[in-house]
């Protein structure tokens, strides 16, 4: 079997064309254009490259976008004070901090900070008990994507054996339970589950978000299985020449491949899906 390639810029570009759609229905009724607001501190190459594409896309749509660029060395307090400006701010509409902060500044009080009804990737308290309750709420982008793209492939998930690989509260935790919601039945493995492999053998869907390169193999899919890669790891790239490098999922992607029924790509599978779902969530929370 070779696997489908699920285009994960093809599908995000859908998204974002349904979210350009709706900006310009609510501009039409005389409503104020949705306001994203980013928060990006410190350096990171990474999420400056994240950052540049929230950006791009926000005004893309025609959404206004807010752009917050603090020093690495920014103090917590400030950090929170901006959070504070931008929830009292009604052109914005949905607030965005980067991940990672630096290691002085506490990431969940942050988070907390950020008002629920602007929280568009879904990382409140307020939102997080909302999707574990089965309430109405912003729901986390990345997990969003993944869901998006297995239904994609297969639009009735109900029933199917769906292993999450990893538990984080970005990725691994909240997916789970969108997967429930789907009426999957789930399994979450992580670092200390016995036989990773078996479990995966046993999976419809595997979703990857260990951040470990390469690490679920080919020989552990089950034949016609799913494999949602939401992993981005650089690694040395010998081939390429001295000193070069590449991107690369958690999923050895060639063998799984010749396994799985669709599998998505890295870069280009969940990656543009997070943005788009971003956008989304930012118009949700416009009303």
């Amino acid at each position: 079997m070779t696997a489908r390639i699920i285009d994960g810029k093809a599908e995000a570009a859908r998204l974002r064309a349904e979210v350009a759609e709706k900006v310009a229905a609510r501009i039409a009724a005389g409503n104020s254009k949705p306001g994203l607001a980013v928060v990006l501190v410190g350096d990171n190459p990474a999420s400056q490259v994240y950052v540049r594409n929230k950006v791009k896309f926000t005004e893309e749509v025609g959404m206004t976008s807010f752009e917050h660029r603090m020093p690495g060395e920014t103090s917590e307090a400030d950090v929170v004070a901006l959070v504070r400006q931008l929830n009292a701010d009604p052109a914005v509409h949905g607030i965005l901090v980067q991940l990672p902060l630096p290691k002085h500044i506490s990431e969940a009080r942050v988070i907390d900070e950020i008002a629920p009804e602007k929280d568009v990737d879904g990382l409140t308290q307020a939102n997080a008990g909302a999707l574990a309750l089965g309430r109405p709420g912003l729901r986390p982008c990345t997990p969003m994507g993944s869901v998006q793209l297995i239904k994609s492939v297969r639009e009735n998930i109900a029933g199917a054996n769906a292993l999450v690989v990893g538990r984080s509260i970005l990725v691994g935790k909240p997916l789970a339970q969108l997967l429930l919601e789907e009426n999957c039945t789930v399994t979450t493995a992580h670092s200390r589950s016995y036989d990773l492999p078996g479990l995966c053998l046993q999976a419809d869907i595997i979703c990857a978000a260990v951040g470990r390169p390469e690490m679920i193999r080919g020989d552990w899919v089950k034949e016609g299985a799913i494999v949602i890669d939401i992993g981005i790891n650089r690694v040395d790239a010998p081939e390429k020449g001295a000193g070069k490098t590449k991107l690369v999922g958690d999923v050895a992607f060639e063998e799984a491949a010749e396994r799985a029924s669709a599998i998505t790509p890295v870069p280009g599978g969940v990656g543009p899906m997070t943005i788009a779902n971003l956008l989304r969530n930012t118009v949700l929370a416009a009303g």
